[in-house]
């Protein structure tokens, strides 16, 4: 064999390295997917007039991505299958008001958390309503699959009340404005945006519930158990925009006040 058909040998797996080492950088380069649910749940999701995503966590998802340096796009999946799409590397991160529990910690991982709220039940106005004694015998709406589906089954079970669980947050509203349902459970933020609402006359916050172990640490991102160096820019990024004021000043636009948690 001749030198130079040595060197031409020696040279292809140093060509192919690098081929594989700039597909790498090209994949790394791809944008991250933020999972949100497809089903809106304003004011944290939903889509404006013009049909585009918006709301507090799509805002706050991408101002992470650019405290990050990453660019991220937003990617709407069914609630039901966010945790799947996720394992499955469909999206990269699940920014939904998904709280950090034990039971979710032993299928993904989360980053710090961002923020916190209770649950609050909605009812009518004109009913008179105790917690959670007053529940029995009356009928309580609730959205599977999140804290506050398990803090009905842990902590509501032995009160009477009949339980129903909805696949989306606002078929839990609607039944409760036309009647189907006495009361509702829900996300805090979200109770305080229902009841603004002109078709939500007559109806208001009768209280929240008491902190207990169904509700986790807060809010945080979801990601793929492993992805430590992903869990760690979030976290900085997450440091980044509580500090620099955007979380909160995000917050106090949407909702009035500051949820943040930083």
């Amino acid at each position: 064999m001749s030198k130079e058909n040595t060197m031409q040998r020696a040279l292809i797996p140093a060509i192919a390295l690098s081929i594989a080492t700039l597909g790498g950088a090209a994949q790394a380069a791809e944008p991250l997917q933020i999972g949100i649910s497809a089903e809106p749940y304003p004011p944290f999701t939903y889509t404006s007039s013009e049909g585009e995503w918006t709301g507090f966590e799509v805002e706050l998802g991408l101002a992470i991505c650019e405290a990050m340096e990453a660019e991220c796009e937003i990617q709407p999946t069914g609630w039901s299958g966010i945790i799947p799409s996720l394992k499955a590397g469909r999206i990269d991160m699940i920014m939904n008001s998904m709280s950090i529990t034990e039971a979710r910690q032993k299928v993904i991982d989360f980053s710090d958390p961002y923020y916190f709220t209770p649950g609050a039940y909605v009812a009518a106005d004109d009913l008179e309503l105790s917690l959670p004694e007053g529940l029995d015998g009356l009928v309580l709406g609730v959205q599977s699959a999140t804290t506050n589906a398990t803090y009905a089954r842990r902590a509501l079970r032995d009160t009477g009340v009949d339980t129903r669980l909805y696949d989306q947050a606002e078929q839990v509203n609607r039944d409760l404005l036309s009647g189907r349902l006495d009361v509702i459970l829900a996300d805090e933020i979200a109770m305080n945006e229902l009841v603004e609402r002109d078709e939500a006359e007559g109806f208001e916050i009768k209280g929240t519930a008491p902190h207990h172990e169904a509700y986790g640490e807060g809010v945080g991102i979801g990601i793929r158990q492993g992805d430590s160096e992903l869990k760690a820019n979030l976290n900085a990024a997450i440091e980044r925009v509580q500090q620099d004021g955007t979380c909160s000043s995000l917050s106090e636009e949407y909702f009035g006040t500051d949820i943040c948690t930083g």
